[in-house]
Formats: structure tokens, C-alpha cells, sequence
């Protein structure tokens, strides 16, 4: 019930972005401008919140363990990401895409707000370790595939992988095992500013969505069937096999956030910015993203 109840207050969030945008009061420069604060203050601001502001609860080698699934949770997705394609029977022209939003949820935006205000400080460490294999394929491996299509070679740069994401991540880990004293002032300023993260994430996909027609989402079959097999196939399967294989139930919860969440926001701008299909990609987050308010409470009822 606490997680229906927080999915429908982002949701409320969402619509006042997408009431404001109709409005004319905000427009796409106001949602990138606000992304920008999520992207490099409020997020990192919630995750090192978590590290110093909440109980010292969760062992070394329980974020160690958490480590270890991320990579495995990525590396099924991937495998996924080559069969999805061919099962979908998409055209090689949109294979690229495909096997991007299948691959990379945005477990930032809208992953890191809820499992903030459903599970505590304590689960949003687990979810920081995700962050990292995240940010590192997104930079390489998702790079790699929609630059397979104009053929444009990709070089490895650790700029792009040292980048907010990792950074912040690896702070909140640093301060956390380290147990690290940080003055109060401190402590609360972090706190205030990750607090902005999930009204602010809302906003601007909310405005995003404005940029999106109806009748494009709903009569795209295929597009209809990936995302029910995104937002709950994938997500209940691989929750119940974590559950056999893991005793630790806040772990499960975060890795079925982590898989339950949409398609990630990161994968437009790829597309966009190395002349992939953007136009699929921005129906893939704007479908996900809406319907994922009413799948996400469906997976938790199914798995827990």
C-alpha cells in the first residue's frame, strides 16, 4: 500500500508538469533546465543524504553483495537486449533502440524517489551500487550500439565514465562504510536538496511527455508488447529468481525497483545525440514512464 501510495504521488507530480507545459507556463527549455538540478545536484544530493543521515544497518559485504547483483542484473539484461529484437521482429533500423530500453531503466529519475520514500535511507545505498554499472555501460557499451548503425568507431574515455552518477555514488559508499563525520550543516543541506529529486524528476518528465501524441503510443503493437514485457515480465521473473538465490529482503525490493522502473531518459538523448531513432525511443520512455505508475504496484503485489 506505502508503495501504491507513493507511485500515485508521483504521478501527481507528473501531471502538474504536463498541466503546466499545456498551459504554456513551462515549456522543453524549462524541463532541461530542471533535469540539469536533478542530474547534478538533487540526485547526488539523495544519495550522499543517504549515506550520512541514515542508520549505520547495512555491512560491507552486504554492499558487496548488492555489487555483485547489479552486475549480474546487467549482464541478463544485456543477453536480453540481443533477444528482444529478433523476438519483436523489429527492423534493423530499430534493433539498436530496442536493445537500448531494454537494457538501461531509469533507475534515477524514478527509481532512486521511490525506493527513497518506500524503503529508507538504507535501501537507497543498495541502490547507489547500482549507479555504477549503470553509468559505465551507458558511456560505453550503449554508446557502442547506436554508433553500430553509422558505423563511427568508439573510443574508450574515462571522462565519460567519471561522471556525477559514479561520482556521487561511490561518496555516499566512501561515507558510509567509512563512517565518515560530517558536520550538521551539512548534513541537513544535502538532505533539503535531495528531497528535490523526485517533485523535480516528475515535473520534468511530465513536460517532457506534452512532446508525445496519444494515438502514436497506443497503436504501436510491438512497442505495446516490449513494454509489457519490461514493465512486468522481466521485473517478476527476475525478482522471484533474486528472492530463491538472496536472504536479504531489502535487497530484493531495491533490485525489483531497479527492474520494475521505465526506460531511461538517457537513452533519448543517445539517440538523439549520435543520429539514432529518437523518435522510438521518446515513445518508449513516454509509454513506459506513464504506465510504470500502475505496473510497479502490480510486480510488488505479484512478488511480495
Amino acid at each position: 500500500m506505502l508503495l501504491l501510495q507513493q507511485m500515485i504521488i508521483l504521478f501527481v507530480y507528473m501531471a502538474v508538469g504536463y498541466g503546466c507545459a499545456k498551459a504554456e507556463k513551462l515549456d522543453l527549455e524549462n524541463s532541461r533546465t530542471i533535469s540539469w538540478l536533478v542530474i547534478n545536484i538533487a540526485n547526488p544530493a539523495l544519495l550522499i543524504s543517504s549515506a550520512v543521515n541514515g542508520e549505520k544497518g547495512i555491512a560491507p559485504d552486504k554492499l558487496l553483495e548488492a555489487a555483485v547483483l547489479a552486475v549480474a542484473m546487467f549482464a541478463v539484461l544485456i543477453t536480453l537486449g540481443w533477444i528482444a529484437p529478433r523476438l519483436l521482429r523489429v527492423s534493423q533500423e530499430e534493433a539498436g533502440t530496442y536493445k537500448l530500453m531494454t537494457i538501461f531503466n531509469n533507475i534515477g529519475y524514478m527509481g532512486f524517489p521511490v525506493i527513497a520514500a518506500t524503503y529508507g535511507n538504507e535501501a537507497l545505498l543498495y541502490a547507489a551500487v547500482f549507479t555504477l554499472p549503470f553509468n559505465i555501460l551507458v558511456y560505453t557499451y550503449g554508446i557502442s550500439i547506436v554508433n553500430q548503425k553509422s558505423g563511427r568507431k568508439t573510443h574508450f574515455q574515462w571522462r565519460s565514465i567519471l561522471n556525477i552518477g559514479v561520482v556521487s555514488g561511490s561518496i555516499a559508499v566512501i561515507l558510509y562504510i567509512g563512517d565518515v563525520p560530517v558536520p550538521q550543516f551539512f548534513k541537513s543541506a544535502v538532505s533539503g536538496f535531495g528531497n528535490l529529486t523526485a517533485p523535480l524528476s516528475m515535473l520534468a518528465i511530465g513536460i517532457s511527455l506534452t512532446g508525445i501524441r496519444l494515438k502514436e503510443l497506443i497503436t504501436d503493437m510491438k512497442l505495446l508488447l516490449f513494454t509489457a514485457v519490461k514493465l512486468l515480465v522481466i521485473p517478476v521473473a527476475g525478482t522471484m529468481l533474486v528472492a530463491r538465490i538472496l536472504d536479504n529482503e531489502l535487497l530484493c525490493h531495491v533490485c525489483m525497483i531497479m527492474l520494475a522502473t521505465p526506460v531511461a531518459s538517457m537513452v533519448v538523448m543517445l539517440a538523439q545525440q549520435y543520429d539514432s531513432n529518437f523518435e522510438l525511443a521518446a515513445k518508449g520512455v513516454a509509454l513506459t514512464t506513464v504506465l510504470s505508475v500502475i505496473t510497479i504496484p502490480i510486480v510488488s503485489a505479484i512478488v511480495f
